[in-house]
């Protein structure tokens, strides 16, 4: 598959091909986006020695934009920018949250409204080809002007700087990286220190992964609720299109008519002749999930328009009419209050997914609960307590609470900078992190669901022996066989089964 960008065409699928590694060896710049960037830069060298005043161009930053730079001295006023911000902190970001930050810092320069040279582009894109990984510490980044520490650190590798890159899955400082790669590391021009640095990028890369997982995820925890309801003998009545139809949010519809498809053939599900209706997790499930899946149909808007934007200041309009012969235009596209408001969004979205799986799986653990299942799932008695999953449930609850620990928005925290001349940024970099650790965190929280409600149905099946399963179990109880039945201890079972939600 080739990928071809030019700032206005990349795809969430192909934004995590890239980032995870199955096709950077495909990504390339159009004809059209080519003579874009090289005519925006052209422009930017025809002012260089003018009179006007343009910002990061032959001017300084922030609260220094009134002092004027020598055209001599603009290369070294870049220089100085990368180097000066490359402040960031902690952990070093997972490389696919770096090589997505690559992808999308080139896409947004290949738009041709930034004013920087082919070279720079094009060398992002020669990295990524070639598995040169920047080192980007995780924490430092406000989220307005952009994530400015991240992009410095990846611009110390791109301008030869320093910084440190893996390489053939070694760290190496960031020259010797590039020199093994065989890339030439670039000298930067003016604007170019800008040009690396504005943008939402990580902020946006963290997003961007965690909704395509979150999307992948609210389906399986579907298929889990779909398995915890046929395992408690619950009642499909809830689900009726006849009744979603009655308030018609289109992920309800949407979760109802999936479940009704999983549950499909089931001889559990409305099995209990005087039970009228369930508890709320499970009556409930469509709209809670459905909900969901609303607020990720908003985020992956956000997240769709951002992939495709220039998040540049200033920005060059070269076909702006009128007789304006400045095409620089000093805003705030660089600002990440959109994404961080939709990593808030679907944040609060899966901590609520996760929230709704735990209160199914204490029903399946809980014996006055279950519709007759042994206490713990333990189907020993006290002799089986490690086998059943109480424990695991703990540790769902300790997971979901973890979640709300860290569910306060971020994006309504404001701390100004740069001496008061950024006196409101996003803190959606922070924002992004905490729905990526959500995910995380929800994500085994299904896990353990699947893993219970598959202890509860062998059971059920053990007991009665002609029961028929609906569509979904049948088919999953086969996948998670070789986990139940591996002799794993609880947190190795959780483990397995969460990889394997993770790859799909």
């Amino acid at each position: 598959m080739f990928i071809s960008i030019d700032g206005q065409r990349l795809t969430l699928s192909d934004l995590v091909s890239v980032a995870r590694g199955t096709a950077a060896e495909a990504v390339g710049l159009t004809t059209d986006s080519r003579a874009a960037i090289e005519r925006s830069r052209a422009w930017v060298v025809s002012v260089l020695h003018g009179e006007r005043a343009i910002y990061g161009v032959n001017t300084g930053f922030g609260s220094l934009a009134r002092v004027r730079i020598d055209p001599d001295q603009t290369s070294q006023l870049s220089r100085n920018l990368i180097k000066s911000h490359a402040a960031g902190v902690g952990p070093a970001a997972p490389d696919e949250v770096v090589r997505a930050m690559m992808l999308l810092r080139a896409n947004a320069l290949a738009r041709g409204s930034s004013g920087c040279t082919l070279a720079l582009v094009e060398t992002l894109l020669t990295m990524l080809a070639r598995g040169v990984t920047p080192r980007v510490p995780s924490l430092g980044s406000c989220g307005s002007s952009g994530d400015l520490a991240p992009l410095s650190h990846l611009g110390l590798v791109v301008f030869g700087e320093g910084g440190h890159a893996w390489y053939g899955g070694e760290l190496l400082p960031g020259p010797e990286a590039m020199r093994r790669a065989g890339i030439p590391t670039l000298v930067p021009a003016a604007k170019e220190g800008l040009a690396m640095t504005n943008g939402a990028q990580m902020t946006t890369a963290i997003a961007a992964l965690a909704l395509y997982d979150s999307e992948r995820l609210v389906a399986d925890a579907e298929v889990a609720a779909a398995m915890s309801i046929e395992a408690l003998r619950g009642v499909t009545r809830a689900f009726h299109p006849g009744v979603h139809a009655l308030r018609p949010y289109p992920g309800a519809i949407f979760s109802a008519a999936r479940l009704l498809e999983l549950l499909a053939g089931s001889t559990l599900t409305d099995s209990i002749p005087d039970k009228v209706q369930d508890a709320y997790s499970l009556r409930c499930t469509p709209v809670i999930l459905g909900a969901v899946r609303d607020q990720l149909r908003f985020a992956r808007e956000v997240v769709d328009i951002e992939l495709n934007s220039v998040t540049d200041n200033p920005v060059m309009l070269m076909d702006i009419e009128g007789d304006d012969p400045n095409r620089a235009f000093s805003a705030g596209l660089f600002h990440g209050e959109p994404v961080g408001m939709a990593c808030e969004s679907a944040r609060i979205a899966i901590a609520e997914l996760a929230s709704l799986s735990e209160r199914r799986l204490f029903r399946l653990t809980t014996g006055s609960l279950s519709a007759r299942l042994p206490p713990a799932l333990a189907a020993d008695g006290p002799n089986d307590s490690g086998l059943g999953m109480v424990f695991p449930q703990t540790t769902a609850a300790a997971l979901v609470s973890e979640n709300k620990a860290i569910g306060w928005p971020s994006t309504l925290d404001s701390i100004p900078t740069c001496e008061d001349q950024e006196d409101h940024v996003a803190m959606s970099t922070t924002a992004a992190w905490r729905y990526r650790e959500t995910l995380e965190n929800s994500r085994r929280v299904v896990a353990i669901e699947l893993l219970s409600a598959a202890r509860a149905l062998r059971f059920r099946l053990s007991a009665e022996p002609g029961l028929r399963l609906g569509a979904g179990s049948a088919a999953m109880l086969p996948r998670l066989a070789p986990i139940l039945d591996a002799g794993l201890v609880p947190g190795e079972e959780i483990e397995a089964c969460n990889e394997q939600i993770l790859q799909g």
